[in-house]
């Protein structure tokens, strides 16, 4: 059909392009904070960190400390309150909604240019998939994506609302006819209300790719042969050909998803998080996520053994070590700035760069143990 030759068509141009671009990802990466800091170089955080007189990595590095959500919330407040210019230019798209285990509710910002880079990686961790597996047929039915609310909210003047539920409203003009579940469904606040109205929505439909997290996508599994009496999800959706996920770790959820599908269904994992697309997977059978590098971000490392020194040593995509556990730090075209999102890397592969998500910041240990 038509929009399955247009996936392959548009795979064999995209996935080759961001192979190069790992080609390439220390100059990328080097040019990438060059523009973000001129971006930024007349709001208050760069003025008051210099950011004009910034001209190398280091110097970026002695002028920025790492930051966590505590250290921004007077930014935070202030961008509420309307005031524009505090981290990036102008004001925000949306406050994008994190839970914290320290900080209560985050409310992190999302820029224009961000947005429009998430929905980028999101195409693309499907494109990657299109060119290594040959599979497209999924693009000529319907796709579901289990996702938060899509109503917003407001803190302070600026919309906000969870990623999921954000991204609602910018799904691509090419996916949006295949789309599921509709607005209203979408809204419904109770969660076992809402996993059945999307099943009774969906049940006659032919689904061929189903996105979510896997323990939404478990109930929703469930819920579905509780209302058809079929045995498999196979018997429902003869046509669904592929399972993307993230969020959480899949292995726990692998077992209980392919009992229920009836077969072990191609998968595609991402990391999205509310700070920005850090990564999406692009082989079936390599493991590790393939690091996004055209989704404003600039990385940064810090050895999760050293994290809880007084001035932990950071480095940059150039001198990241294979088998290391690292601290992620990012810095991004929404006002991030030496951010920790409080995640745990490793890379697998440098050629081009792989990593896998191992845990979160606060499992590791300082060398005198006051940090558990």
């Amino acid at each position: 059909m038509l929009k399955s030759a247009l996936a392959k068509l548009a795979a064999s141009y995209i996935a080759p392009a961001i192979y190069h671009e790992h080609e390439q990802a220390i100059q990328l990466q080097e040019k990438l904070l060059k523009n973000i800091l001129k971006s930024a170089a007349d709001t208050r955080f760069g003025l008051k960190h210099q950011f004009k007189s910034i001209r190398h990595y280091e110097d970026f590095k002695a002028a920025v400390s790492i930051r966590d959500y505590e250290s921004m919330q007077t930014d935070i407040s202030d961008i509420a309150d309307g005031l524009p210019d505090v981290l990036w230019p102008g004001k925000p798209l949306y406050f994008c909604k994190s839970s914290g285990t320290t900080a209560g509710i985050k409310y992190i910002p999302v820029s224009q240019a961000q947005m429009a880079d998430m929905i980028r990686a999101a195409r693309n961790s499907l494109m990657l998939y299109v060119q290594d597996s040959g599979q497209s047929d999924f693009f000529n039915h319907k796709m579901i994506f289990l996702q938060g609310s899509p109503e917003l909210e407001h803190h302070g003047q600026i919309p906000a609302g969870r990623l999921s539920g954000i991204v609602y409203h910018h799904v691509p003009f090419y996916a949006r006819q295949s789309r599921m579940p509709g607005y209203a469904t979408n809204c419904i606040a109770d969660w076992e209300q809402k996993v059945e109205a999307i099943a009774r929505e969906t049940l006659r439909e032919n689904m061929s790719l189903i996105s979510g997290i896997p323990p939404w996508c478990v109930m929703y599994f469930e819920k579905l042969l509780e209302l058809s009496g079929k045995q498999q999800v196979k018997d429902i959706f003869p046509d669904f050909k592929l399972f993307a996920y993230g969020g959480v770790n899949y292995e726990p959820y692998r077992s209980k998803i392919e009992s229920l599908v009836g077969f072990a269904i191609d998968s595609v994992e991402t990391y999205p998080a509310s700070e920005g697309f850090i990564a999406y997977q692009d082989k079936q059978n390599n493991p590790g996520l393939l690091l996004n590098l055209s989704g404003g971000i600039f990385y940064e490392f810090v050895k999760a053994d050293d994290f809880f020194e007084e001035h932990p040593q950071r480095i940059s995509l150039k001198d990241v070590e294979l088998n290391v556990n690292y601290a992620l730090i990012l810095n991004t075209n929404a006002g991030l700035w030496g951010y920790s999102i409080g995640d745990t890397v490793k890379f697998i592969s440098k050629n081009p760069y792989r990593i896998v998500v191992t845990g979160r910041i606060k499992h590791f240990v300082s060398a005198f143990g006051e940090h558990v």
